[in-house]
């Protein structure tokens, strides 16, 4: 088939991932118009239209492959996603802004990134385990298995180390389980150690969080084995004791951008000045914006990584209120063909794909829109078809291949 007849498979789908990619190829040849030119994004667009070409020839190729050879590649390409990860931590190299961390490995004149590569291959492998089952999960040890097959990438990527690329890992793997039919009560039991986590900052706090945590357990405790609770109650435990050792043990920018989430006024001119600037930009842009290629914040330089992580920051100053609602109104149509696909399916592995994409593309926009207006903590993740970057461009759109094939199963 062509690339015309699968756009025909599913219009809408195909027609939004290529409407936000041309719409991201604008927005980056914008963030290159800069008063003073920085070599950095002048251009990129140029490379980004490249990539769009050869992503749309990866998704003509994928689209074609049947769906029984899909699932019988997901186990190879998770263990190759693993072994390309844990490399990414012997002779990983930077690129862009990025020099200083391992994310990308080089052959030749080639770079990529196997982050992205492993969230593709996280989401096969995931389904390929809970569509084995006879049903649903139904008790935390039932859930060990798809937690761990995720917790490898995740913790490797966290190693390079990549936050916000792992909190996708995260997303995949509680739509699969969601998908799969796992009640909610394991579910919330499951990600209560990360909240215990996140509350462990104040001891007061923590302490009122365990209290409820340890009455929950005890009103839900007929239908909780007693090793479940007391896995709970230990992991709960740890996340707290090891909070401190955790804080101590991050990059200094790592703590800061955490500390003015809360406080951006803390350090304007330092560890404040990304959330700053992108919120003065977002803000200055009203209801029509300063019009395309004249944001004064973007052509002033004054946006920390306009063209990749905040994007969305040149929209809002320069397209405005109308532009950001365009924007997540795309993002909403292409999030909504996906859970519509995975309704329609009748294969439980093809079902769980493609709620799996939802997963991994809905925390990519929710945590890339609310980093640019201060709603969760700044965090280096790109936002889908729009950023510039060509291996995550490769990747949305393999997705994309994903979704329109397992979509007629």
């Amino acid at each position: 088939m062509t690339w015309l007849e699968r756009w025909a498979r599913d219009p809408v789908l195909v027609g939004v991932a290529l409407l936000l990619s041309v719409f991201g190829v604008a927005m980056i040849y914008s963030a290159g118009v800069l008063t003073v030119p920085n070599p950095v994004t002048e251009g990129a667009w140029r490379r980004q239209l490249l990539w769009l070409a050869v992503s749309i020839g990866v998704f003509t190729g994928v689209s074609r492959i049947r769906p029984g050879w899909i699932e019988w590649v997901s186990i190879p390409a998770y263990l190759s996603a693993v072994v390309l990860l844990a490399a990414t931590l012997v002779v990983g190299v930077g690129a862009g802004t990025a020099e200083g961390v391992g994310r990308w490995i080089q052959i030749g004149g080639i770079r990529f990134q196997p982050s992205e590569f492993a969230k593709i291959a996280g989401i096969l492998g995931l389904a390929r385990l809970l569509a084995a089952r006879d049903g649903a999960p139904q008790s935390l040890k039932e859930l060990i298995a798809p937690s761990l097959l995720i917790a490898v990438p995740l913790v490797l990527v966290v190693l390079q180390p990549d936050l916000g690329t792992a909190l996708a890992f995260v997303g995949i793997l509680f739509a699969g389980l969601f998908w799969a039919g796992t009640p909610a009560l394991l579910l919330l039991l499951l990600a209560s150690p990360g909240l215990a986590l996140i509350l462990s900052f104040d001891t007061r706090v923590w302490s009122a969080y365990f209290v409820a945590l340890a009455i929950f357990l005890y009103l839900f405790r007929y239908r909780l084995y007693l090793t479940e609770s007391f896995a709970v109650v230990v992991g709960n435990l740890v996340a707290g004791t090891v909070a401190l050792p955790l804080w101590s043990s991050m990059a200094e920018y790592q703590r800061n951008r955490l500390l003015v989430f809360l406080d951006p006024s803390m350090d304007p001119r330092g560890a404040g000045w990304n959330l700053i600037q992108s919120q003065v930009a977002i803000g200055s842009g009203g209801f029509l914006g300063k019009g395309f290629t004249e944001g004064t914040q973007k052509r002033l330089d004054f946006l920390p990584e306009q063209h990749t992580d905040f994007i969305f920051s040149v929209v809002g100053e320069e397209l405005g209120f109308l532009g950001v609602f365009v924007a997540l109104a795309l993002f909403s149509i292409l999030l909504l063909r996906v859970v519509r696909g995975a309704e329609r399916s009748g294969d439980p592995f093809a079902g769980l794909v493609l709620f799996g994409i939802f997963g991994a593309w809905l925390v990519h926009i929710f945590v890339n829109v609310g980093m640019t207006i201060g709603l969760v903590p700044i965090t280096g993740i790109p936002l889908p078809f729009l950023s510039y970057g060509g291996t995550f461009l490769l990747t949305c759109w393999t997705l994309t291949a994903l979704a329109v094939r397992l979509a007629e199963e």
